[in-house]
């Protein structure tokens, strides 16, 4: 047996900037309602949808708890609405804990910033932001190049003030400005300034080794032409709150090496570090290219009917219930629905999916789709900044403020890090000349150059850069994954828990046996138990009407329909009390003649249930749900990656052990939602659990996993409970994101070896004199450079293929 809950459910995400209302300072700009219309009744086939949806799960994640009232469900009617919303002004509740430490603010203002070329670059306006009087939270989402700043007062112009100081442009959102896709810079375009120093250093080579005198003067000369731009970063840094910049390093090491005629070296460790700084600002371009893509999506313009007459205007009036037209080739504007009979969409920008989808009359389409090979109408669904690519994008800025545990830890190491390395630098420049009588020039350029060896840089980006690759990655297949937290997660999976119906079927039964009792009809049986079903929005439900349409039926809605919690639904059909039910959940059982026709069916993996009228029973209708088509290729991808897998569902054992046996999984059957909890609560007491459903009805379990992934079906409602998403709803995703997360775990592995390891092994040679300011420059600009290129090797990275 198995409850579940027939349920509308819509997701709504809007913005909550720079009101008046009070609201949470660590929260998105979304606010997330869920309402729900919600029916309960029984049949043994599917998973329980439980009508107390705790969204999401624990550790920091994604605790949206949306409370539906269901459990009292003896008077409850189809299509009564039980509305319950669980949002804070701006911040769902399952918000609330993610960003630490949190302060209560009035307002949130959002800009967009311009000129950022690294994570770095965020890191220094953030600070120097969050100096302004009476702002509690200053948040840099570099991927979206987005500022967002909670505040107890109108800081506008403050903060406008300051990101200009830091030598930044700052542009309101939605100006035309901000909306307009920036293109990342070439790379010959960034080399500019590289190429002409170079030049510079060359000539200066040149004039020295026929004057030597001028040739220095030449070295200076290139090294100050080379040091100016920098030199104006440092000042900014320094006057903005971040003193230990690198730049303020570089510009140190260099003028340093000047005075103690090292003028040779000072053009040279210039050199290297723009060069260095170029590479990385091209990398860091390259990862953030996949949202510029995403934002490019949207057309600017949209053609409008009405009242017969075609006329274009700016998407940003397009409101829902607005008729569109979209021209063949041309994308959607907005979410919408298809009013033209039917059409093919190319989805593959959201999806991944290459081969285009039809659809047809009524069926939603995301923002961002390609109309292939007709001008079709559309019917707008979604409010302003409220559609799919919205969303996404939105998803992508909250992913940015939930960092993995070692992006923290690191962060909060470089703090510290940084003013350490630069009192041990004095400490090398002065013990061993006064305390040692040393040449005071020679530990001047040792210091000098453990100054330069000692910078993060390398080390702070080196978690941060693979995140941001492995994301877009992520993005670009049709995953959704809401952070460096849940993208770390995800490689320690070793046990993926799955629901059946909807996850590792197409959650589309369709009616395969009759059988009624002696003197009605088939027919007779399908109008009866059509009669209380009519209406319900459940898969099973659906498919009993279904059935009756095939078969041509006049189906009567019954009367005083009611489900009724943990039993089945019921209703008065020509003054005579139908109740349809799961076999099992019956107040009087079955006789042996009916029991023996349930488990033979059952046997076959079908699932059952039972007609009564006026307490007799009329007939059993078997029903059966099919495999998705990638289920078993998903399954034999995950054992080649030693992730073991179990179905949990609250179908009948045999049901339930016929689909297990296709796949070669573990299964357990007969359920109910706090039996999952149970199930997931024991698994992953010995292993790292990953819980799998529709987002919605297997929110409890989810809660009680490492963390939860939905299934894209529910799309709306996915996007906003688990921890990831997988919008192609293809089940193979579940192993492409466990291998990505792992890959991604390798790099940062690699990338903090070569951060630490370079630094190590020249911070012992400098001290001996073995190396001098250029390999200093290489320790820190070259290792900068070696982990962000290594980062982006995550853009191309092989996932596991199904063969073929």
């Amino acid at each position: 047996m198995h409850s579940h809950s027939q349920k509308d459910t819509h997701a709504h995400t809007s913005s909550c900037c720079s009101t008046n209302s009070s609201c949470s300072s660590a929260v998105t700009e979304n606010s997330k309602k869920v309402s729900n219309d919600s029916h309960t009744h029984v049949h043994s086939d599917v998973e329980s949808h439980p009508d107390d949806d705790e969204e999401s799960h624990q550790r920091g994640k994604h605790n949206a708890q949306h409370e539906h009232d269901g459990h009292d469900h003896a008077a409850h009617k189809h299509g009564d609405h039980n509305h319950q919303h669980g949002s804070s002004c701006g911040l769902p509740i399952d918000k609330i804990n993610d960003i630490a430490p949190i302060q209560t603010a009035q307002k949130r203002f959002s800009w967009i910033i311009r000129g950022m070329d690294c994570p770095s670059c965020a890191s220094k306006i953030e600070t120097a932001v969050t100096q302004i009087k009476d702002v509690k939270q200053a948040k840099v989402l570099f991927a979206t190049e987005k500022l967002v700043v909670d505040a107890d007062s109108d800081i506008s112009m403050a903060v406008r003030a300051t990101v200009e100081t830091a030598g930044y442009e700052l542009l309101d959102v939605g100006s035309n400005n901000a909306a307009s896709i920036q293109p990342p810079p070439s790379l010959l375009s960034e080399a500019k300034p590289v190429i002409i120093l170079a030049i510079l250093v060359g000539i200066s080579w040149g004039i020295e080794s026929f004057n030597p005198q001028l040739g220095n003067i030449a070295f200076i000369l290139a090294t100050l032409f080379g040091l100016y731009p920098i030199a104006r970063k440092a000042l900014l840094s320094i006057r903005t709150g971040s003193p230990f910049a690198i730049e303020t390093l570089m510009t140190v090491a260099a003028v340093g090496a000047i005075f103690i005629q090292a003028t040779e070296e000072a053009a040279m460790v210039i050199l290297l570090f723009m060069l260095g700084e170029m590479l990385e600002a091209y990398s860091a371009g390259r990862a953030r290219r996949g949202v510029s893509a995403l934002m490019a999506l949207v057309p600017e313009d949209a053609i409008l009917i009405k009242d017969g007459q075609k006329t274009t205007v700016p998407v940003a009036q397009l409101r829902p219930g607005d008729v569109i037209e979209i021209a063949p080739g041309g994308r959607l504007p907005t979410d919408a629905v298809l009013v033209s009979e039917f059409a093919s969409f190319d989805e593959s920008a959201l999806t991944g999916e290459s081969v285009p989808v039809e659809r047809t009359v009524g069926e939603k389409v995301a923002a961002g789709c390609l109309s292939v090979d007709r001008a079709v109408q559309m019917k707008v669904v979604s409010e302003q900044g409220q559609n799919a690519i919205d969303r996404i994008l939105q998803l992508i800025e909250e992913a940015e403020e939930r960092r993995a545990p070692i992006e923290r830890f690191i962060d909060r190491f470089s703090r510290i890090y940084t003013p350490i390395i630069m009192l041990i630098s004095a400490l090398v420049i002065i013990i061993p000349p006064i305390f040692f009588d040393a040449a005071w020039e020679t530990w001047i350029y040792r210091g000098l150059t453990l100054l330069l060896i000692g910078c993060p840089c390398a080390l702070v980006i080196s978690t941060p850069a693979a995140i941001t690759s492995a994301l877009a990655t992520a993005t670009r297949r049709g995953a959704l994954i809401k952070g460096g937290a849940a993208l770390e997660q995800l490689g320690t999976i070793t046990t993926i828990a799955l629901d059946k119906t909807g996850t590792l079927t197409e959650g589309k039964p369709h009616v395969t046996n009759l059988v009624p009792v002696d003197g009605i009809t088939e027919a007779e049986l399908v109008q009866i138990t059509a009669s209380v079903e009519i209406g319900s929005h459940h898969p099973l439900a659906k498919a009993v009407v279904n059935k009756a349409q095939e078969l041509s039926l006049q189906v009567t809605e019954a009367q005083d329909r009611k489900a009724l919690a943990g039993k089945g639904v019921e209703g008065f059909l020509n003054n005579k009390h139908v109740l349809v039910s799961a076999p099992n959940r019956l107040e009087i059982p079955l006789d042996k003649v009916w029991q023996a026709k349930v488990e033979e069916l059952e046997a076959q993996g079908k699932t059952v249930v039972v007609t009564l009228e006026n307490n007799r029973v009329i007939g059993l209708t078997a029903l059966q749900d099919t495999l998705r088509s990638d289920a078993v290729d998903a399954m034999n991808m995950l054992k080649k990656l030693n992730v073991n897998a179990v179905m949990l569902t609250g179908d009948n054992p045999r049901a339930a052990a016929a689909i297990a046996g296709q796949l070669g999984m573990e299964y357990r059957a007969g359920l109910l939602p706090e039996d999952k909890v149970s199930a997931v609560i024991e698994l992953n007491r010995n292993h790292s659990t990953m819980m799998v459903g529709d987002g919605i009805n297997d929110a409890p379990a989810m809660k009680a996993s490492s963390i939860g992934v939905a299934m894209g079906g529910g799309t709306d409602v996915a996007l906003e409970t688990a921890d990831a998403a997988l919008t192609h709803n293809r089940l193979t995703g579940l192993p492409e994101i466990i291998a990505l997360s792992r890959a991604t775990r390798k790099i940062i592995r690699e990338n903090i070896t070569i951060a630490l390891g370079l630094k190590g092994v020249f911070l012992v040679t400098t001290l001996l004199g073995m190396t001098g300011l250029w390999v200093a420059v290489l320790a820190d600009s070259g290792a900068t450079a070696l982990v962000t290129a290594n980062a982006v090797r995550l853009l191309r990275v092989k996932l596991p293929q199904v063969k073929k």
